[in-house]
């Protein structure tokens, strides 16, 4: 009896020890936390449903500063099969929708406002999926890390990652993979390929389409000081602060700067109007964007420093008022020096919107030649 009794002791002992050796599984950055069904409208009022499976996805990614985080979003998968093999994975980035969540890309969609499943629509003509990031804190908790390149980028690539985990979509880590945004979009979709090789080698990448962005946010700051669109630098001010704390924006700012982003920290894009004809200068007592700490963090969001290792596709209008034409000019210079397999159309669209609109549909067609395995050509 006492034999007994050492042997369930030691027994016990061995299995209390295992339970303390063996930490709980940690979290990886594309893994599902949830996946609800939705339903897709094309027209307020609910009206024209999608014909696809749809999911409202929460999953997780990386922040700009290294940190696991939760980002939600949208699948969409036709309903017929795809009789090409894998189903192909496009990676879709909206354009700038907000900085409050009711904004989020996935409640657009949801109550038929959202004007880019016009585009997003092409896709799924071909019998694409189409994976929609609404960004980190865009309908997840915090405040929403607006511009915050890095942080994008891996919220795109994560959103490609949940797709194929999951269950009854039907989708492979092993399918084709390519990409797409516009403004915002295009800036998410420039850090994507860019952090592709390092951050999500895993996915097959086929090809990046990015139109209209960024690439350099303080040049484009610097542009909208005191125009119409101040509004979208004030947001992108309110994003990176979120991004990196060591910022502190509110202690830079004076009465009534403070009082003028905290009432747009929750407002969608169509309210930003309000900033119109504003100066960083009417907001803060010092020179924000020229002060060491942002120069740092606007450098490490500036687009271009490493070449991705796929073709891309860089379109931009010249008559667009609100990211200037020559910002993607030098982007698309700086990837050609690199080596980089760059397609490059400069259109003759007059607004930035309209460039949406003339590039969107030649974006898509580019990179469904390329998910087909055709080869890319350049124009450097």
């Amino acid at each position: 009896m006492k034999l007994r009794v050492r042997v369930s002791v030691s027994a016990i002992l061995v299995l209390i020890m295992s339970l303390v050796a063996v930490p709980a599984r940690a979290a990886t950055a594309g893994e599902v936390v949830s996946a609800e069904p939705t339903t897709v409208y094309l027209l307020p009022g609910k009206l024209l449903e999608v014909p696809v499976n749809a999911w409202h996805l929460v999953y997780r990614s990386t922040s700009a500063t290294g940190s696991l985080n939760a980002v939600s979003g949208t699948l969409l998968v036709p309903k017929a099969g795809y009789p090409l093999g894998r189903r192909p994975i496009i990676g879709y980035a909206t354009g700038t929708h907000g900085l409050g969540d009711q904004c989020a890309p996935s409640v657009s969609m949801s109550q038929g406002r959202e004007a880019e499943l016009a585009l997003i629509s092409l896709f799924l003509l071909k019998g694409f999926a189409v994976a929609v990031t609404d960004y980190e804190g865009l309908g997840t908790p915090g405040q929403h890390t607006y511009m915050a390149g890095v942080s994008q980028g891996h919220a795109m690539l994560d959103s490609v990652r949940a797709a194929t985990r999951v269950s009854g979509a039907g989708l492979s880590i092993q399918a084709p993979v390519a990409l797409m945004g516009y403004s915002q979009g295009g800036a998410s979709a420039g850090w994507a390929a860019q952090l592709h090789p390092s951050y999500a080698p895993e996915l097959r990448l086929r090809g990046v389409a990015a139109g209209g962005v960024p690439a350099d946010l303080h040049a484009v700051a610097d542009h909208l000081d005191g125009t119409a669109d101040f509004g979208l630098a004030a947001a992108a001010g309110v994003g990176l602060d979120a991004a990196y704390p060591e910022l502190d924006l509110e202690a830079d700012l004076n009465d009534r700067g403070r009082a003028l982003l905290a009432d747009a920290a929750d407002d969608c894009v169509g309210d930003l109007g309000k900033l119109a004809g504003l100066r960083f200068a009417d907001l803060s007592p010092v020179d924000l964007l020229n002060q060491p700490k942002w120069l740092a963090r606007l450098a490490e969001n500036r687009l271009g420093s490493t070449p991705p290792r796929v073709p891309m596709f860089l379109y931009h209008a010249r008559g667009d008022e609100t990211i200037p034409h020559v910002v993607g000019a030098t982007l698309r210079a700086q990837y050609c020096a690199a080596g980089v397999n760059v397609r490059w159309a400069s259109l003759s669209a007059g607004s930035h919107v309209l460039g949406a609109v003339q590039g969107g549909p030649l974006a898509i067609e580019w990179l469904a030649l390329r998910v087909y395995g055709l080869p890319a050509f350049g124009n450097c």
